[in-house]
């Protein structure tokens, strides 16, 4: 499906003229891959993450977005992820699945397997996706604050918590 959005990304330009598919093209095949994984960790199922990174790039081209830097694109593209999510997780018709295991992911799997991913994934949700932003995708805490929509010691505070956390539960498997 992720694959098929450059088919659906032909016939969506003809209507959005904006942007020229070649740079919307671009944008995908530098993004797709932390788009997906932003993603599947909020929503925990393959088929909607996939439907998300098929819907952000959608949007991408009808709203016709200038960015300033390549931190501007990224940071627009990680903003509306999470709020399409959150979207996604507030509907009701959402059925409800338990899919906490994120090495179900199909194909090739985004992530790599050891101890310490495991342990990021069970923390709470407010710490997972600091830690996750901070030290799997290298933002700053100032970044993580603007991306969360959280005061900037709320950030530092929860990555602190979820060292101590992550600490513990390392220690313990050892």
């Amino acid at each position: 499906m992720i694959n098929s959005l450059s088919a659906r990304g032909e016939e969506a330009t003809a209507e959005y003229m904006d942007i020229p598919a070649k740079s919307i093209e671009e944008l995908y095949n530098r993004y797709k891959k932390m788009v997906y994984r932003v993603s599947f960790s909020y929503l925990k199922n393959t088929e909607d993450a996939k439907d998300a990174v098929s819907d952000i790039f959608l949007k991408l081209m009808q709203k016709s977005v200038v960015f300033k830097t390549a931190e501007h694109e990224k940071a627009w593209l990680l903003r509306t992820t999470v709020n399409l999510c959150k979207d996604i997780l507030k509907n009701w018709r959402r059925k409800n699945v338990s899919i906490d295991d994120y090495t179900n992911i199909e194909g090739e799997n985004p992530f790599k397997d050891d101890e310490t991913l495991n342990a990021v994934m069970s923390l709470p949700d407010k710490y997972k996706y600091a830690v996750y932003l901070h030290y799997y995708e290298g933002y700053t805490t100032e970044e993580i604050s603007k991306i969360l929509k959280k005061p900037h010691s709320t950030v530092r505070y929860h990555l602190q918590e979820a060292r101590k956390i992550l600490k513990g539960i390392l220690e313990n498997e050892k």
